[in-house]
């Protein structure tokens, strides 16, 4: 019975009811009932299962396929029933499971979707019963494929039938698709949050074909075209493995012991990274595939009766070995940036964490820039190695395989063209190391430009008080000159090289070929192909060596400078300090016989032995420059121990140090106090109080949460060394060590820091002071006198004060409140603010500008060589196709044997390439070969004539560009206001003048260079592959439209993380030079656990932005690859259809692929050129913007001012009212009053009163908003500011020397004879140093930091007494001298500047009792002015109560 019904269903014979095959295929019936009805009965079964549980699964295209899979088996239901074969009810039975089956399996994913697992890939047994499907349909369509009528137009039903069989292949397809690459949209991106933070992870648990494809970054790219990329905190994290607190921790664990830093990296990153080789050597191997399948293609149009199915494999071929090489490539780029990232991580913490280490005398051989160039250039370098080194013997590789193909294509022949190219080798050596020696002196002039710009940045406002703009911008100018000298010779260098390059090709051929002939072989124009096309891959190669040589050898010299600070010694301060604690249990410091030094033998400091009692106030004093900072340094573990003991009693604890140069942080004010600890209202308050910085709290905008510029530049010189002290206070130490924190406050204010903070906040502290101060030296426990670096003697106040020069009476009494200068008076909150980051695309303006800066008829001409070098280059290829057109027609090409190889990827020369036995000895070329070889000669001539003008125009071009971007940016800066510099952070101006000219000098050249080449490139090969195939531009226009709406939306993202990259990046360097500079005190603290953290915590934010700049460059890669293998597969589809047609040209058509093989790299080339171009153009577009945008100061000047001008220095305020900038209070509050020529005037007042805004409006730093300013009668506002400013001396609160000689900072513009000079010196007590440290001619060091902060100050008075002015403004620049000093410069100032008038803001009483008149400011007006003796007469006098209060 079962036969009958089975013979019946099944329409077969009822003997054998159930045979598995039939006519040599299997049976239709088995086909059905156990291929077809059976799985799709099992799948409508399994799936019903998942129709009530609620496990995992997936999404939207699954849906689609399982619905469009239903509908097909129910058409093909509908077919069957009119069709009415006779096997008509198996067809039936099997739809119909199929129908189930698909519609069961459609609600089964319906209800798994609204579960809370879609965002996994669902269970694994639903694809796999899609796949028991498969068998069916493939047995299926064999069988119509060999049945009559199915495949036969004239049977509309059945063809139907075979069509829709068809069409059932989509449905599986999309299905597994989608199971394998499950597009997740940006809602479902939450699977990947990190359960600590609630924020997206990069790529971790990822599926395969998203991390091939990169589909896991598809949102962010989104989130980017949205414009939602502002900050850093809106990209994704690192992927676990990439954390830097990861990669640290294992670099660590690698490190063990005093190895070499190679060692290190080898052993933390090797590994993986061989790895990654093995893969480079597949795509390696795999990218001559791509010529073979090609050169086999052409063959095959060559023959008119070659079979379909080659041609057909060969398209085939190509498809699948491109598609593989692509995305092996874009793997191994990926996973290589990944290892690079790494060790970027391990090693820029590496050196922070040993700077933080290492000891102070190690330090001190390396400069603060020099440190900070490790962490940026060195170890960008050394991460440089990695993308370097696989390339090291790749290249040699490829270059043996061309040598070994040319040898079979023309024997020996082949050995005169290399020799060529080998004696090139050593020329590209020369052109390389004379590239790298010009660019080393390159960058030494341009270290020595930056660092003159960081200078006179620093010191912007004494350069315009003494009105040196011109002559600084002279020595800027000449570094530049140097600098651009050497950038000339690297272009013109980079010039030839790029000329060599194109050049060479045509040499060798030409040259082979002559060789060949005088060997006695006939040439045939496939000897010539071949033979181009070698050449061309050889080229590669031997041009790319030696950079790639050359970054290598970058790198080692980079690893060899960080080695040399990681083996510096650590500081160790186990063995600094005495591990026996005396025998008296009070001692809290004790020095016994110690001798210290900064590393250097002389002058070391020697102590006899003292101790320090816990609790007690030790005061050391001493003249300047006697060592009373290195005794702390010494106490602290700054300095090296050379011999004796030194006990400090807790030092665990570490020390309250206030150093006599403030280092503040860039924070708000309450950040620097906390200092990384808890706030205690309690104690904070009482420290604010202590510190008398209650007043300052509320005078600052907001408080103290007012932002503090870098080193504090927004406060005066008496907040930044409260604010330190404040510091000191708030951590609460057991030991204090204060390095004269009274120095920059007037005495009312050191009197109440003595009394409240010293004395009163730190009673019971062991507290060692360094002061001038002599009259708080009475309420010490104990004195230390010092001199030339050693203690002279120790004991308690009353014997050791009569050996201080004694002051006079009047010394002690002192101003009102705190007097320092407050130049800033009227601070703005957002001063400095955070540097804004462009948003969006590069306005045309910019283009504009660099046309403009390189000047348009010279930008005209570089195009013009462009685009004639592009169409020399097409014509020659043309003219080879051509030709073997003709031999073609003509029948003159022998067809030998095909050896074919990489060629065509290189040159789109190459075509078809046969190697045919020597011919008999011709040497007379035949006519017809020596026509063509003449043309195709001096077609190539041209083309080398022009990619030489090219080359060289370029060059000329770019240098032109970079001398006009930085003239005018330097022209403009120093003509900027006062106000921009102090709304601006220094960083900021200079990262104009480091970075973004680099980039202006070489990066953009390089880079517009390729891009330029590049877009005319891809023109021609378009120009040609449309000539050639015409039928190219079917595909071609979507894969355009496809490829512009890629890169539009890979471009917007790109700039976004770019910009973001350079934004983060700055917070790690500004992080490592701030702990370079208050390093003493980060380490007395103890704080160094807290600023590796915070490091490390940069660093994180921006190797998150650098991460995903790579992932999301490989994420374009990937896709650009794709469009280029759709391209070859098109091209060579196209080219077997038509060859079925007899209707195409073999010429062309190789000529047409062998340049759609390089479309890939050209396609790619040419955005990533585009979007590097366009990163380095906002360097332009960041130049332009202060070029154009700066506030500049007036520059007119008065042609009748008489030359004598002011003749007698008197000076009046008419109504002045002056402020910062609109919206901030008045600084000046119409400011009336008449300086008598000749007269001393002190000026006494508030911090914010306006006493130093009275300079900044007499020298015109900032203008009048109303009133006037009269000198001599002439109103200041008609006279130039360069004839003012030349006229006036002033000596500014904040001592500033540039570095250079002694006698270079007292006149650098070299206008006064040496006796002067000496003169000078000697009436400021400076002689005797100068000539201990060598004469005029002694260097000051960087900042003047061979002197102490008093010698210092007294240059700067020696500079103002050089400039013989009438008018002398004095900021009191005395508060670092000694009281001694201090009287014999009084005394100078008196003698000197007897006819002339001075202007001097007092701190000390003496001062002022000294002067003619006194102003008393508040405010921003005038309370009083007279003479002291009167003033102190009246009862209502304001001076007279200060006077009072002080017990005059």
């Amino acid at each position: 019975v079962e036969g009958k019904l089975v013979a019946g269903l099944c329409h077969t014979d009822e003997r054998n009811p159930f045979s598995l095959w039939q006519d040599g295929h299997v049976s239709p019936c088995f086909n059905q009932l156990v291929l077809g009805a059976l799985p799709h009965a099992g799948t409508a079964v399994f799936c019903a299962c998942y129709l009530g549980a609620p496990p995992p699964c997936g999404w939207t295209l699954r849906l689609v396929a399982a619905l469009l899979a239903a509908l097909l088996f129910v058409a093909d239901v509908a077919l069957v029933g009119v069709v009415q074969q006779g096997d008509m009810y198996l067809d039936l039975l099997t739809d119909g499971c199929a129908v189930l089956a698909w519609l069961v399996h459609f609600s089964a994913i319906t209800v798994l979707q609204k579960t809370s697992f879609r965002r996994t890939r669902g269970p694994p047994l639903l694809p796999l019963l899609v796949l028991l499907s498969v068998p069916n349909l493939v047995v299926t369509l064999t069988i119509y494929c060999k049945t009559d009528g199915y495949l036969n137009a004239t049977e509309p039903l059945k063809l139907a039938r075979f069509v829709l069989a068809s069409a059932r292949t989509l449905p599986p397809l999309v299905y597994l698709l989608a199971f394998a690459f499950p597009c997740i949209s940006d809602s479902g991106y939450t699977f990947r949050l990190r359960p600590d933070t609630g924020e997206m992870v990069a790529e971790d648990r990822s599926g395969c074909g998203s991390r091939l494809f990169y589909l896991w970054l598809t949102p962010l790219l989104r989130r980017g075209q949205r414009g939602e990329l502002d900050r850093p905190a809106d990209v994704y994290h690192l992927p676990r493995k990439l954390r830097t607190s990861v990669v640290c921790r294992y670099f660590h664990q690698c490190w063990e012991g005093d190895v070499g830093l190679l060692r290190v990296l080898h052993k933390a990153f090797g590994l993986r990274y061989y790895l990654l080789g093995v893969l480079k050597v597949v795509v390696n191997m795999l990218s001559f595939t791509g010529p073979l399948l090609l050169s086999g293609l052409v063959t095959f149009m060559e023959e008119d009766g070659a079979p379909v199915s080659r041609g057909a494999w060969c398209a085939l071929g190509l498809f699948a070995t491109t598609l593989l090489s692509s995305v092996l490539r874009n793997f191994f780029v990926f996973e290589v940036s990944k290892v690079a990232l790494s060790a970027r991580a391990a090693l820029v913490s590496a050196v922070y964490g040993k700077a933080l280490r290492v000891s102070g005398s190690g330090l001190a051989s390396f400069t603060l820039g020099e440190v900070v160039n490790l962490m940026s250039t060195d170890v960008d370098r050394v991460v440089n190695f990695f993308n370097s080194f696989h390339e090291l013997w790749s290249l040699p590789f490829s270059f043996a395989v061309a040598l070994y193909l040319l040898y079979l294509q023309v024997g020996v022949a082949f050995l005169g063209g290399l020799g060529v190219a080998l004696l090139l080798v050593p020329l590209n050596k020369l052109l390389a190391s004379r590239i790298i020696s010009n660019n080393r002196d390159m960058l030494r002039y341009k270290d020595s430009r930056v660092k003159l710009m960081t200078e006179i940045l620093f010191g912007i406002r004494v350069i315009k008080f003494y009105n040196w703009e011109s002559h600084f911008a002279q020595k800027v100018a000449d570094c530049r000159q140097q600098e651009l000298s050497h950038l000339r010779a690297i272009k013109y260098l980079d010039a030839m090289c790029v000329y060599t390059w194109a050049a060479l090709p045509v040499v060798i051929s030409i040259l082979t070929f002559v060789t060949f002939v005088m060997l006695g072989h006939q040439l045939t124009a496939a000897k010539v192909f071949t033979t181009l096309a070698l050449v061309g891959m050889l080229i590669i190669p031997l041009n790319s060596f030696p950079w790639v040589l050359n970054g290598i050898l970058e790198s080692k010299v980079s690893l060899e400078r960080i080695q040399r600070f990681f083996s510096l010694t650590n500081q160790n301060l186990q063995a600094h300090y005495a591990l026996v604690s005396p025998e008296d249990d009070r001692t809290s410091v004790l020095l016994s016989q110690g001798t210290f030094s900064w590393q250097r033998p002389d002058g070391p400091d020697q102590n006899q032995s003292r101790r320090v009692l816990q609790g007690s106030l030790v005061v050391v004093v001493g003249e300047v420059g006697c060592g009373k900072s290195s005794l702390l340094a010494a106490v602290a573990g700054e300095l090296h121990r050379l011999s004796g003991v030194v006990y400090v009693a807790d030092r665990e604890v570490g020390f309250g140090l206030a150093s006599q140069e403030p280092w503040i942080q860039h924070a708000s004010v309450r950040d620097n106090i906390l200092f990384g600890k808890d706030y205690d209202p309690d104690l904070y308050q009482a420290v604010v109080q202590a510190c008398a910085l209650a007043d300052d709290l509320n005078v600052l905008p907001n408080g103290d949460k007012t932002e503090v510029g870098e080193n504090g530049v927004t406060l005066s010189g008496g907040q930044k060394a409260r604010l330190a002290l404040a510091r000191a206070a708030y951590m609460d130490k057991d030991v204090y060590l204060l390095d004269d924190p009274l120095a920059a406050v007037d005495a009312d204010v050191a009197e109440h820091l003595m009394q409240k903070c010293v004395l009163g906040l730190l009673r019971g502290k062991t507290r060692i002071l360094c002061t001038h101060r002599i009259e708080f030296v009475d309420r010490a426990d104990t004195v230390v006198l010092m001199e030339n670096g050693t203690i002279v003697k120790t004991g308690p106040p009353a014997e050791i004060l009569p050996l201080v020069e004694a002051p006079d009476d009047d010394d002690e009494p002192g101003p009102p409140a705190d007097l320092w200068s407050g130049g800033d008076d009227g601070d703005d909150p957002e001063r400095s603010g955070e540097e804004q980051k462009l948003a969006g695309g590069l306005a045309w303006r910019v283009y504009q500008t660099y046309w403009a800066a390189m000047g348009g008829a010279l930008a005209s001409s570089v195009l013009m060589s462009l685009l004639l070098m592009q169409a020399s280059k097409n014509v020659s290829d043309w003219w080879l196709s051509h030709w073997i057109s003709q031999l073609k027609n003509n029948g003159s090409a022998a067809t030998g044997e095909l050896v074919s190889s990489h060629l065509l990827l290189f040159s789109p020369g190459g075509l078809t390439l046969y190697s045919s036995s020597p011919l008999p000895s011709q040497v007379n070329v035949s006519a017809d070969v020596r026509f063509y070889l003449t043309v195709y000669t001096s077609i190539a001539a041209a083309n080398t004539v022009f990619t030489a003008l090219r080359a060289f125009l370029f060059a000329y071009g770019a240098i032109c560009a970079a001398t006009a971007v930085h003239n005018r940016l330097l022209d403009r800066v120093l003509k900027a206001t006062v106000t921009f510099f102090d709304t601006t952070p220094l960083g900021r101006v200079l990262n104009r003048f480091s970075s973004d000219l680099y980039s202006v000098d070489d990066s953009l050249p390089f880079i517009l260079n390729i891009l330029l080449a590049n877009a005319f490139g891809l023109l021609g090969m378009l120009v040609v592959m449309s000539y050639g195939l015409p039928w190219v531009l079917v595909p071609l226009l979507p894969l355009a439209l496809l490829y512009h709406h890629t890169q539009r939306f890979y471009r917007h993202t790109s700039r976004e993380l770019k910009r973001l990259c350079s934004l983060t990046l700055s917070p790690v360097y500004s992080h490592f030079s701030e702990t370079l500079t208050g390093l003493a005190t980060i380490r007395a603290s103890g704080s160094t656990a807290r600023f590796e953290e915070e490091s490390a915590k940069r660093l994180e934010q921006n190797q998150r932005c650098l991460f995903l700049s790579n992932a999301a460059m490989q994420w374009l890669d990937i896709r650009l690859q794709l469009i280029g293998v759709a391209v070859v597969t098109g091209i060579a589809v196209i080219a077997v259809v038509q060859h079925q047609f007899h209707s195409v040209d073999p010429g062309l058509v190789g000529l047409s692929l062998s340049y759609a093989l390089s479309i890939t790299s050209l396609l790619s080339g040419l955005i990533f050129s585009f979007a590097q171009t366009e990163m380095q153009l906002v360097s332009v577009e960041r130049t332009e913007e202060y070029s154009s945008g700066l506030p500049t100061e007036p520059q007119h000047q008065n042609a009748q001012l008489p030359s004598a001008w002011p003749e007698k220095g008197q000076v009046e305020f008419r109504g002045a009212v002056l402020s910062y900038r609109d919206g901030l209070p008045n600084a000046l509050d119409g400011v009336s009053l008449s300086v008598r020529p000749g007269e001393k005037v002190g000026v006494v007042g508030r911090t914010g009163s306006g006493k130093s805004t009275l300079f900044l409006a007499l020298f015109r730093m900032v203008e009048l908003n109303r009133g006037q300013i009269l000198l001599d009668g002439l109103d200041l506002s008609a006279v130039g500011l360069g004839q003012l400013r030349s006229r006036l001396a002033i000596i500014p609160q904040d001592p500033f020397l540039f570095s250079g000689t002694i006698r270079e900072n007292l006149d650098p513009c070299g206008r006064q004879p040496d006796e002067q000079l000496l003169d000078v010196l000697d009436q400021c007590h400076l002689s005797p140093v100068v000539e201990r440290m060598g004469g005029l001619d002694a260097e000051v060091g960087e900042r003047g930091k061979c002197f102490s902060v008093g010698q210092r100050q007294l240059l700067c008075l020696a500079r103002a007494l050089l400039t013989q002015a009438k008018v002398l403004c004095i900021d009191e620049a005395t508060a670092s001298v000694d009281q001694r000093t201090d009287k014999l410069l009084q005394q100078t100032i008196r003698e000197k500047f007897q006819d002339k008038t001075v202007l001097t803001i007092a701190h000390r009483i003496n001062t002022i009792m000294d002067c003619d008149r006194v102003l008393v400011m508040h405010a921003g007006k005038v309370v009083e002015f007279d003479t002291p003796l009167a003033l102190c007469q009246s009862d209502q006098s304001v001076f007279r109560r200060l006077v009072a209060a002080r017990g005059e």
